[in-house]
């Protein structure tokens, strides 16, 4: 390929031949160049100099200039095109390197959506060269583990999960845990977080009840519900089952936090105490009787669920009015200390005055456990 002649001696050609002290040709002839060539070099010079229309060299530099600059704004609007399409269509967490590498097939350059994307191309080709790091593998399995906890049990929270994991032999510390749940959005229902609105889940029964809170036989009709109260030691959480019969609290279980395990100890001791058959089970659409725990136990044990509306206390009104009598005589008659102390006296009261002194009127001035004995009674007579 023949190299391009210097423009000084270009300049030097044109103003001798602008001088016409011989023909073109010669000029030509002279200077070792084509007569052309020569010509061309005559009208790119009077372009320049206005004398004829045309683009000068500026304005041709300047132009291919624009178009580059428009090329690689159209390249940089692609970018962001599918940089939003594509965190908005898939799950987090969201990796954007491979948005990058298919950019490049389509023929962006790998320098150009770096730059836009806000790292460097050292750090794609590092990534390329090992897409899945061991950290990265540490971090999938860690996330597994804990939406399956948080599947058990939706009130726990990365600093319960982080307990749980460890419990179960994996090593991973509360800020990392933290991350991981951030990241996955694996939140407690409790969560109080500024600007991060909750809605209550949707109910994993139908209502069975409406508001029917009787029951002609006994285990007919499980009414349940979870209440709390503070001691000095933190707060202390009851779960109990009312048979709608009665009114006898079958079965209840105590605890110091308000998990999934809770209500399905409750559930478990009222199995084990009764012999339930078909039993409804009736409850708010609180995020422990929504838990994949309750719900199998309530499968495995042939029960069968019923849940309220959200925010109508109605919907469970027989509960709420055993915990506003328990309220009266028990939680907010002295200051407790301990959770022990509170939790000797609520099951005092369940099983000592609420079941065996106090008397109702609904059950003819018989108490729950004196009104079942008849029924009993009766039936075997």
């Amino acid at each position: 390929m023949p190299k391009a002649f210097p423009e000084e001696f270009r300049r030097d050609v044109v103003a001798v031949a602008r001088k016409g002290q011989a023909p073109v040709a010669q000029i030509a002839k002279d200077f070792g160049i084509s007569e052309s060539c020569l010509h061309r070099w005559l009208k790119l010079a009077d372009i320049e100099d206005g004398v004829r229309p045309g683009v000068t060299a500026d304005e041709s530099a300047e132009l291919r200039e624009l178009r580059k600059r428009n090329r690689l704004l159209e390249q940089e609007n692609e970018i962001l095109r599918r940089a939003a399409a594509y965190f908005a269509s898939r799950a987090q967490p969201k990796m954007t390197y491979p948005l990058v590498e298919d950019l490049a097939a389509d023929g962006i350059p790998v320098a150009v959506a770096c730059r836009v994307l806000g790292f460097s191309k050292q750090a794609f080709y590092q990534w390329k060269a090992d897409p899945v790091s061991q950290r990265d593998w540490d971090d999938a399995h860690l996330i597994n583990v804990a939406l399956d906890i948080h599947h058990d049990d939706p009130a726990f929270g990365y600093r319960f999960i982080a307990d749980e994991l460890n419990a179960q032999g994996i090593a991973a510390g509360s800020n990392r845990v933290a991350r991981l749940c951030s990241m996955q959005r694996i939140w407690s229902v409790f969560a109080k977080k500024r600007g991060l609105h909750r809605r209550s889940g949707p109910p994993v029964h139908d209502d069975l009840v409406r508001r029917r809170f009787t029951a002609t036989t006994p285990d007919a009709l499980w009414l349940t519900d979870i209440t709390e109260h503070p001691t000095g030691a933190g707060k202390l959480y009851l779960c109990a089952i009312k048979d709608a019969f009665s009114g006898r609290i079958v079965g209840y279980s105590v605890d110091a936090r308000m998990k999934a395990g809770l209500a399905v100890a409750a559930l478990r001791n009222a199995i084990a105490l009764r012999d339930p058959a078909g039993t409804v089970v009736h409850s708010d659409r609180g995020s422990q009787f929504r838990s994949h725990k309750f719900v199998k136990a309530l499968r495995r044990n042939g029960l069968r669920g019923s849940m309220g509306r959200v925010g109508a206390c109605g919907d469970n009104a027989a509960m709420e009015s055993f915990f506003a009598l328990l309220q009266k005589n028990v939680l907010d008659r002295q200051r407790w200390a301990t959770r022990q102390e509170l939790r000797l006296a609520i099951v005092t009261w369940i099983e000592r005055t609420y079941h065996r002194r106090r008397r109702q009127t609904r059950l003819g001035r018989l108490t729950p456990i004196e009104f079942e004995t008849l029924h009993k009674t009766a039936k075997a007579v």
